[in-house]
């Protein structure tokens, strides 16, 4: 203890000062411990309400609250010593803990940002309500991108930068960063515009006639948009090509179309009247048939083979799978009406026809 005392001393600390530390440092844990039990006890409170804004704002102090106390006991400490020594490196004490602090801040900000979005789309989920995950995603992302702005413009200010300054410089600067990084540029503005516009959305199937593209959206990010093919292979998609291509987006159609061409023989074709109307009526009462929108049934052409009619009707279903189950009983059904009137489907054929002239005698 006696060899401490003089080495504390060599410093130029006094068994006053070393009182006010070990004080400081004491009441600094003692704080951190009580504030650490009145979360754990507000976090088990939270989780009795129906709001998720009260759980959001504790989980998300829970943690920077103890780093500000720390900061605080330690700044505390550094500038007792800093007192007693005179030391200019403990000048910088206000300067750190400052800077410090404002990460804390934006830790805490950031963590709300991310516990609100998470927790909204689990409540919205559990309701068993549409949940637009783009629109939070992007709201997300700017919140982000904002309290990381806000917290370096802090710290440069905190740190003695002339912040006004720079950003006046920034105009002529921004000229030169905004030659070399276009692209990046280019990706950014393209993504605020699908987060904007919402063409599509993360779940939805897309494609585009101009480009090779079709797949499932999985990720919009502010660069790239990643598309799951239907091999299952994942393609990543630059934002700023959804500025200048069409895009298709299946996945909100209203209807499915089923436009198919029959045709029957060439013998057959005194029957096509009463196929016609049959197969018409069938669909006009098909449960399946969507009879508020076109459905055309017609002879249509005499063909190499065959006489074709044509069926042109929508499904009610959108889903994939269902709909080929529809059409395929609606195929089946065409072709029963067709046999029961004693007719067949027609295939390729060809007719020969041979002349016989009369052998001369």
């Amino acid at each position: 203890m006696d060899h401490m005392m003089k080495s504390l001393a060599a410093f130029g600390l006094n068994e006053l000062w070393i009182i006010k530390i070990v004080g400081v440092s004491i009441a600094t844990l003692l704080l951190h411990f009580i504030v650490a039990f009145v979360f754990r006890k507000l976090i088990k409170a939270s989780k009795m309400t129906s709001s998720f804004w009260d759980d959001t704002f504790v989980v998300s102090a829970s943690k920077p609250l103890p780093m500000v106390i720390w900061i605080v006991g330690i700044s505390i400490v550094l500038k007792v010593i800093g007192n007693q020594t005179e030391s200019e490196f403990f000048e910088l004490t206000p300067i750190i803990r400052d800077a410090a602090i404002a990460i804390a801040f934006a830790w805490f900000f950031w963590r709300l940002i991310t516990e609100a979005s998470y927790r909204y789309l689990v409540q919205q989920q559990s309701r068993g309500e549409t949940v637009d995950r783009t629109t939070i995603d992007a709201l997300s992302k700017l919140g982000h991108l904002i309290v990381f702005v806000g917290t370096m413009l802090t710290l440069m200010q905190t740190l003695g930068f002339s912040v006004s300054g720079l950003l006046a410089a920034g105009g002529i600067g921004g000229i030169a960063i905004g030659f070399a990084a276009k692209d990046i540029l280019a990706n950014f503005f393209g993504g605020l515009t699908i987060y904007t516009d919402r063409p599509f959305i993360v779940g939805d199937w897309i494609r585009s006639p101009d480009k090779d593209i079709e797949g499932t959206v999985e990720k919009i990010s502010w660069r790239y948009t990643q598309i799951r093919r239907f091999n299952k292979n994942p393609i990543y998609v630059p934002n700023s090509i959804f500025t200048t291509i069409v895009v298709e987006n299946p996945s909100r159609m209203t209807n499915r179309r089923i436009k198919e061409t029959i045709g029957i023989r060439y013998q057959d074709i005194h029957l096509m009247a009463g196929i016609v109307t049959e197969v018409k009526a069938m669909l006009q009462n098909h449960a399946d048939i969507d009879t508020s929108k076109t459905l055309i049934v017609s002879f249509n052409a005499f063909n190499a083979s065959s006489v074709d009619f044509f069926i042109y009707t929508f499904s009610h279903t959108t889903v994939w799978e269902a709909f080929h189950v529809v059409k395929q009983d609606v195929l089946l059904k065409i072709a029963a009406i067709i046999h029961q009137h004693g007719a067949e489907i027609a295939f390729p054929t060809q007719t020969l026809h041979i002349s016989r002239e009369d052998s001369p005698h």
